[in-house]
């Protein structure tokens, strides 16, 4: 019986599938559901599974068979993601590099004077060179032959942004929200911990004094481990 109440979180539009959403897809297509109904149940377009499914679709039985498989187009989504994103300019600007090269070491020009100066003077388009902030990201990616030691100003400063960290053992609630009616004292669980330390040494204090007085009106006679006593000479 199916379940009229579904516990699993609805899918939001322009958000990449997920490979349990992918699972789903290969079982509502198993079952005979069109790929609209499929994409009214995740909440998404009907272009989105088309497109899911011719990537994730194998050959069986020397190619007599075609089957969506929930792994193949999960692999196939990864692959496509890997070749995602901007790519780097390094490659693509050597002849730059070469120049911010020449110009530090020989000349002393820090990677802002590199960077600026190159379209400033017309040596290069703005299309041919790289901000100063790409510079330094080449740096620590080790793709120039520039190291960071040899960046005093870079190493003089601190780029560990101040925070303040959380306790790591959970304290309970402030004794500030305390109600009123606690400083009154009127029950024994209102009193605080010192007063409750003071009452409790009265206390004993108290008994030990008893016991004191007690037993002063007691005599306990002792034996001796030997029954010779030595005679005085």
């Amino acid at each position: 019986m199916d379940s009229l109440h579904s516990t699993m979180n609805q899918h939001i539009k322009g958000k990449h599938l997920s490979f349990e959403e992918r699972v789903i897809i290969q079982l509502r297509l198993k079952d005979g559901y069109s790929l609209r109904a499929i994409a009214r149940e995740l909440n998404c377009s009907p272009s989105t599974i088309s497109y899911e499914v011719k990537r994730g679709t194998v050959e069986l039985y020397h190619g007599k068979v075609k089957r969506y498989k929930a792994t193949q187009g999960h692999d196939a989504y990864q692959a496509h993601r890997k070749n995602c994103g901007r790519k780097s300019n390094f490659l693509r600007k050597t002849q730059f590099m070469r120049y911010v090269h020449k110009h530090f070491f020989k000349d002393g020009w820090s990677l802002d004077v590199c960077s600026n100066r190159a379209t400033a003077v017309g040596a290069f388009s703005s299309r041919d060179v790289v901000c100063t902030k790409t510079l330094y990201k080449y740096v620590d990616q080790g793709l120039l032959d520039i190291h960071n030691y040899d960046l005093p100003e870079k190493l003089k400063r601190n780029t560990k942004l101040h925070r303040i960290r959380k306790n790591k053992k959970k304290l309970g609630r402030s004794i500030e929200e305390r109600p009123k009616e606690i400083n009154k004292r009127n029950e024994f669980g209102h009193y605080t911990s010192v007063k409750l330390l003071l009452l409790i040494t009265h206390f004993y204090f108290f008994i030990c004094l008893l016991f004191h007085s007690k037993s002063d009106h007691h005599y306990y006679e002792t034996k001796s481990k030997s029954n010779h006593i030595d005679q005085p000479t």
